[in-house]
């Protein structure tokens, strides 16, 4: 091998030596694992009712965090529940009887603020996941908090597991696994199989 093969092997073993990718993805289970543990059961049973007692659902969310919840939806939606995406054109207004699903982080994200003020308005149910349940939104508006005990963007709340992750990686990551595993609690509950789900998914694509 000759000296300019080497240094490039070189160079990649060094690359592969920095990414330590199995390391970091034990640590991050690990803190999902701690999440998991902290987050008060008896707040994910209350949520999981209002769920079903609500006459429909409204979700909101933003960024990553946004994401979480619309996957969210897309899942509530497959079990036949209405629910609807608080930025579609097509949701309807609000009421008596809805839950207004809203994840918020840090639990006072200002662009929340007028919406929430106006679901409050129409007398709605507002449920609130949130990493720092102190937050002035959260405190607020919110008459449900799922509080997921995850570092989150922003806040300095030392209660919460914390991460090597960069900004709020853990507490949006943690929203998907949380969303899923209601999800199939609901399932379970209404008595939904995974086959009636899958006939609620939209068939044109």
């Amino acid at each position: 091998m000759d000296g300019k093969a080497m240094n490039k092997e070189n160079r990649y073993s060094e690359i592969f030596e920095t990414i330590r990718y199995g390391e970091i993805f034990e640590t991050i289970l690990t803190e999902h694992f701690h999440v998991a543990k902290m987050t008060g059961p008896e707040d994910i049973e209350k949520f999981i009712g209002k769920i079903i007692n609500a006459k429909r659902i409204f979700v909101m969310g933003a960024g990553r965090e946004g994401i979480a919840c619309r996957s969210f939806a897309m899942r509530l939606s497959h079990l036949g529940i209405e629910t609807h995406w608080i930025w579609d054109d097509t949701t309807p207004g609000m009421g008596a009887g809805d839950l207004f699903i809203v994840a918020d982080g840090r639990g006072d994200i200002g662009m929340f603020r007028y919406i929430l003020e106006r679901a409050k308005e129409a007398r709605a149910d507002i449920a609130m996941v949130t990493g720092y349940p102190k937050g002035a939104s959260a405190v607020r508006y919110a008459d449900t908090i799922l509080y997921v005990p995850a570092k989150v963007y922003g806040t300095d709340n030392k209660d919460a597991v914390q991460t090597i992750q960069p900004m709020g990686n853990l507490f949006e990551q943690h929203m998907f696994l949380m969303f899923d595993v209601i999800i199939m609690i609901l399932a379970e509950r209404l008595q939904k199989t995974y086959a009636q789900m899958e006939a609620q998914h939209r068939n044109i694509e």
